[in-house]
């Protein structure tokens, strides 16, 4: 063994071995490899904490490397994510802070936050909301987000398609086409417009760019927000949100 590593104890001499071994291994004698792993073995077995500590600061590192990745993937699709004309706008269209909202009408945790959204769009007139369909739990919810994009394509206001949005994802049951069509006529939307526009292009070109945007952003789940340069994924109630929202606008939880 090195008069090196003789010297070094404890967390330090485990921490070089582990650095040093694989570059100088060529270095050592069979012997001295297996003296070597047999001091680093038993180090980290009386010091399993060090594993912990070692585990932490990678995780750590991770989410920084995750983070920054994300910031990245919303400045460089920032044009399709903020200011597509395949989207719903709600709130103050000139907003100081925009909260970009991934749903589908079949998730049951995106029904839970639906009166987060409706409370922060009430009370926060400085607040753009941007819904964006993201079909992701199967065949119904496919079907009902075709009809949604019918309705947005018909109200260019997006009045009625918040009514819309607010009876099919707050309703019980099975989001499919034939309840999304039931509650497009509720109310009020021209139906046969709707038949026509559900077979045009724009339907399917619409949601291939949220599923693409979504997969690209890395969202895992439904809802997904995107506020400012933060992904923010699930149901994490009103406060939450707020708290994301005030940052994106000054810095602070409250501003």
């Amino acid at each position: 063994m090195t008069p090196m590593i003789k010297r070094l104890t404890g967390a330090g001499a485990a921490a070089l071995l582990m650095l040093a071994l694989p570059v100088a291994a060529q270095e050592f004698s069979a012997p001295q490899k297996s003296e070597i792993e047999r001091i680093i073995r038993d180090y980290l077995v009386s010091h399993p904490e060090v594993l912990q500590e070692a585990i932490a600061e990678l995780d750590k590192r991770q989410a920084a490397a995750d983070l920054e990745k994300t910031k990245a993937a919303i400045a460089s699709n920032a044009e399709t994510l903020f200011n597509s004309g395949r989207q719903v706008v709600l709130g103050n269209p000139n907003g100081d802070v925009t909260m970009v909202e991934f749903f589908d009408y079949n998730c049951g945790f995106c029904k839970r936050a639906l009166p987060d959204m409706l409370t922060l769009l009430k009370d926060d007139p400085k607040l753009k909301v941007i819904l964006k369909e993201f079909p992701v739990l199967g065949p119904g919810s496919v079907e009902a987000a075709k009809v949604a994009v019918a309705v947005r394509m018909q109200d260019k206001s997006g009045k009625k398609y918040l009514e819309f949005h607010q009876k099919l994802l707050g309703g019980r049951g099975q989001a499919d086409k034939a309840r999304a069509l039931a509650v497009a006529k509720e109310v009020g939307m021209d139906m046969k417009r709707i038949d026509t526009d559900m077979a045009s292009d724009e339907i399917k070109v619409s949601l291939e760019e949220s599923l693409k945007l979504g997969e690209t952003l890395g969202l895992n789940g439904t809802p997904s927000y995107i506020i400012g340069t933060d992904v923010v994924i699930g149901a994490v109630g009103l406060d939450a949100l707020r708290t994301k929202v005030s940052t994106a606008r000054c810095g602070k939880a409250v501003c």
